[in-house]
């Protein structure tokens, strides 16, 4: 990690961002959409970007699986093989991410970031069908689940945003969960893969540990405002501006190429 240092603007240009990052996420999803794009706007280098993004990530996510596994949301021994596969595929996509040269990881979220905020904006794409879900998981869960930690994991070990949408799409499609079962084992899933990640990463020296712990307290603590308040349409305001800022953020970055 090398070619920059840390200064004030840094910190307030990541501040505000992962605030209202952590805001829309505990409201309507999709937080990572903007959390990554602000770390770029910093001018750090790609790897740092990735690495530090997934500090503040891990320590957000962390939180909600604990929240999740006191509350009995989660199998555990669903958990075990899933956690495995995610290990092996976070850390094929976080050591294919070092190798990757900064110019390409740029034009590849060019696509990433729209094709992301796709996904997490069409909530119908879960098909939730609570009568489906049994409490005991057969082979074809166990598989599913594993597959899909595999795969989804390499990507968030690469990028991330999505990645929890991506596993509730493949969960409640393929496994038959509900939303809400799907919810809870994405998010041991996406902690493992971040945790791997940010292993990679900090064995390499390339995550900004100051920038990514203060991004982490702002996150945490727009997630805290955001599941505080009490809207009814919460999730309907909170889109019109997960788009604006997306575009605008989408536009900063085309320009910065």
């Amino acid at each position: 990690m090398s070619g920059f240092q840390l200064s004030p603007k840094m910190f307030l240009i990541v501040g505000p961002f992962l605030f209202l990052a952590g805001l829309i996420d505990s409201i309507a999803g999709g937080g990572g959409l903007i959390s990554l794009p602000a770390y770029m706007l910093t001018g750090m280098p790609m790897h740092s970007v990735l690495a530090t993004n997934k500090l503040s990530s891990t320590c957000g996510t962390s939180l909600t699986t604990i929240r999740f596994i006191k509350n009995g949301m989660v199998s555990l021994k669903l958990s075990i093989p899933s956690v495995i596969a995610a290990v092996c595929g976070s850390a094929i996509g976080s050591h294919i991410a070092l190798i990757l040269p900064e110019s390409v990881i740029k034009k590849i979220l060019l696509f990433v970031l729209p094709v992301s905020a796709f996904f997490v904006l069409n909530r119908h794409l879960f098909h939730d069908d609570p009568e489906e879900d049994s409490s005991v998981p057969d082979l074809k869960t166990y598989i599913v689940v594993s597959a899909a930690a595999l795969i989804i994991g390499a990507y968030d070990g690469m990028y991330g945003p999505g990645t929890g949408t991506f596993l509730i799409i493949a969960f409640t499609v393929f496994a038959k969960m509900s939303v809400r079962r799907a919810n809870a084992q994405a998010k041991v899933i996406n902690l493992t893969s971040n945790i791997t990640a940010l292993t990679v990463f900090l064995i390499n020296r390339q995550a900004v540990i100051p920038l990514g712990l203060a991004g982490a307290a702002c996150s945490i603590a727009g997630n805290y405002v955001g599941s505080s308040l009490v809207m009814t349409r919460g999730a309907a305001v909170v889109k019109p501006i997960l788009l604006v800022v997306l575009a605008i953020l989408f536009i900063k970055i085309i320009a910065g190429l």
